[in-house]
């Protein structure tokens, strides 16, 4: 039985445009029977995209169950029928996921009820009869017969073995014979699981299978892949040998793929890169750079020299020579998770975005064009997380990290100087009476603390005139020297803050249930209390009028008198906000609530009126660009505000 709707078309009139930066985790393909350069892609983040070029550009079709958790691994196109999908997912630390279910090409996805909230890590359809599926689960093995409508369970409940099912394979011409890894060993079953046999002639003992693939000309050659290594059996897994040539260190094969019109040539994506046999997996040779971390492969049925990677962090890699070499592919295919953006203040349609979890291939993009096109720039950040971007008064570009502050010197990025920590208050001489006098005992001052790199972790950073301000975990330090040295700043010290915001005298730092406010650049803080309704302070903003603005959960507030006093305004009522930003040039605080919503708004510091735009994204925090608004996504990178979308204005709030 199909259950309710659970997504909608990605695209609508209004809806911001996505602009990459291109990469990030791709996680699995399936191919059009009927089409072989129409080419889906599952991600780890719950979307699915298309490309109708064999890889070159991508279009995002769909946002299952409006949920990012989701991971795709398996796509499942409907031989008799190629708008009919069928997609397995799985959710990282929970028991979570499901089979999902789309009759238009995957626009649209529905629910299917007998597999909500299994957790389904393998899905494939038999090669003999393009009705039966079969898909391995947490929980165990299931079959469905009519094209995933409705599902049984075929591995005994009681069998302490067949559950935590990573792989799934089909015999080519008996639909009834199927093989499943587990995160133990191999089974098969050759009565469609009436019953099961263990496969265990020559694998090692506890190998995790990821993927098992059957010879389409020949049944009788059967791969798989184990955290062990890579095993080949020619008598339909009834003994196995273990595959020579892929060293140890590459041992975690992810997928094996092998080449519809050559089953002589075997592709072994793995987490140290790519490996290829032409011998029928007799020796092994890598391809590529070893950094990349392989989860599918797709071997174009028309064509063998057509080849492409899913991959963590690098995104789609094609291949036009068979696999002997790849390049990026990543046109349309955004899945960087954007913590940071800076507009340069010189260059209006120069966009900064800084980037989680990508290592090497992420770090910060620049684009030169709005976010048209982007290119990396991350040498000197040795992989680190970007968590925030700053623009010094001379133009210096910040990047403050996981791992400290960095300043870019010419396109190389360096340690952003030193931090002096917090100085031993001095000590005042002491005044002795010695018989009728007194004499002045001089104190032996505390031996300044020298400044050292820090390696802490740099929330947020705002500049107002000469002043550079930076959160620590420890409290706020500045720096009137464009990054190169920082000092404590005694008053807001102690305290883990997030977000800081200067304009003019008055800086505003913010984090948890700690609010902060200078009147005099920073020189001396006060705490002052956080407004009745707001439970955490996430994002601060200081406007032109001196007006102090925070978000976080349980709202959005300002103050006109300096923090005695906070306000709602009467035509922004939020209960979440991820992000503030104070445009100077605009005159107005952008606002992205939380909650994945989908609404950007704008408040006129001067009349007080609010524009709103709905992005169609989840957007976490937006910056202007030229004339226009670029957002950052929640996983899928930058989206930019189309030129025609002017948004909605409310009156002026009545004071």
């Amino acid at each position: 039985m199909i259950g309710i709707c659970c997504s909608a078309p990605a695209q609508n009139s209004m809806q911001w445009i996505p602009y990459g930066p291109g990469g990030g985790d791709a996680r699995s393909f399936a191919q059009d029977p009927s089409d072989h350069n129409h080419v889906y892609l599952g991600t780890a983040v719950g979307t699915v995209y298309e490309s109708r070029d064999g890889g070159m550009k991508w279009a995002r079709l769909a946002q299952i169950e409006n949920r990012d958790d989701l991971a795709l691994d398996n796509i499942a196109v409907d031989r008799s029928d190629p708008k009919h999908l069928v997609v397995g997912a799985w959710v990282l630390g929970q028991t979570d996921g499901g089979v999902y279910i789309s009759h238009d090409g995957g626009r649209a996805f529905t629910t299917n009820a007998a597999m909500k909230g299994h957790s389904v890590r393998a899905l494939t359809v038999a090669p003999s009869d393009p009705k039966i599926l079969v898909a391995g689960a947490l929980d165990g093995i299931y079959r469905s017969e009519d094209g995933g409508e409705t599902w049984n369970r075929i591995s005994p409940v009681e069998n302490k073995e067949i559950h935590e099912v990573e792989s799934i394979a089909i015999d080519p011409t008996d639909p009834k014979t199927i093989y499943a890894g587990t995160w133990h060993l191999p089974w098969k079953t050759v009565d469609g699981g009436a019953n099961w046999t263990p496969m265990t002639k020559g694998i090692i003992d506890d190998s995790d299978v990821f993927s098992i693939i059957v010879d389409p000309t020949n049944a009788q050659n059967v791969y798989l892949s184990a955290c062990s290594g890579i095993y080949r059996s020619t008598d339909k897994g009834a003994n196995f040998t273990k595959v020579k040539g892929i060293p140890s260190t590459a041992r975690r094969t992810r997928v094996l793929m092998e080449d519809p019109k050559q089953p002589n040539v075997v592709f072994a994506g793995t987490t140290e890169g790519i490996w290829r046999t032409v011998d029928s997996g007799q020796t092994f040779a890598r391809n590529g750079d070893p950094a990349w971390i392989v989860n599918d492969i797709a071997v174009d049925p028309s064509d063998s020299n057509h080849v492409l990677l899913a991959t963590d962090r690098h995104g789609i890699l094609l291949s036009n020579d068979g696999g002997k070499s790849f390049t990026q592919s990543n046109d349309g295919f955004s899945a960087r998770q954007v913590t940071a953006m800076l507009t340069d203040e010189t260059h209006p349609q120069r966009l900064y975005v800084g980037v989680l979890n990508d290592k090497t291939a992420g770090g910060v993009f620049v684009s030169d064009d709005g976010g048209q096109h982007w290119k990396q720039k991350s040498e000197g950040l040795k992989g680190a997380d970007v968590l925030s971007l700053s623009q010094t008064s001379n133009g210096t570009v910040l990047a403050g990290t996981a791992h400290g502050l960095y300043r870019m010197e010419g396109e190389v990025w360096k340690p952003s100087g030193m931090v002096s920590p917090l100085q031993p208050e001095p000590v005042p001489d002491r005044q002795v009476k010695r018989g009728k006098r007194m004499i002045t005992i001089k104190a032996r001052q505390p031996r300044p603390k020298p400044a050292v790199e820090t390696t802490a972790r740099v929330d947020s950073m705002s500049v107002s005139g000469s002043s550079v301000f930076a959160t620590l975990p420890d409290g706020v330090i500045v720096s009137q020297d464009d990054g190169r040295h920082w000092n404590h700043i005694r008053t807001a010290a102690g305290m883990p803050l997030r977000s800081v915001a200067a304009t003019g005298d008055r800086v505003l730092a913010g984090g948890g249930d700690k609010l902060l406010f200078s009147v005099d650049k920073g020189v001396t803080f006060r705490t002052i209390p956080l407004p009745s309704g707001l439970a955490e302070t996430w994002a601060t903003v200081v406007d032109d009028s001196g007006r102090c603005w925070i978000g976080g959960r349980g709202g959005l507030f300002y103050s006109e008198d300096d923090g005695a006093t906070w306000k709602i305004h009467k035509n922004l009522y939020l209960t979440s906000v991820s992000g503030l930003y104070f445009d100077r040039t605009g005159g107005r605080v952008l606002v992205t609530p939380g909650n994945a919503d989908t609404k950007v708004y704008a408040v006129n510091t001067g009349a007080m009126t609010v524009t709103k735009w709905d992005a169609g994204w989840f957007v976490k925090q937006v910056r202007p660009v030229g004339d226009r608004l670029a957002g950052a996504t929640t996983y899928e990178g930058v989206v930019l505000q189309p030129k025609a979308a002017n948004g909605d204005t409310t009156v002026a709030e009545k004071q």
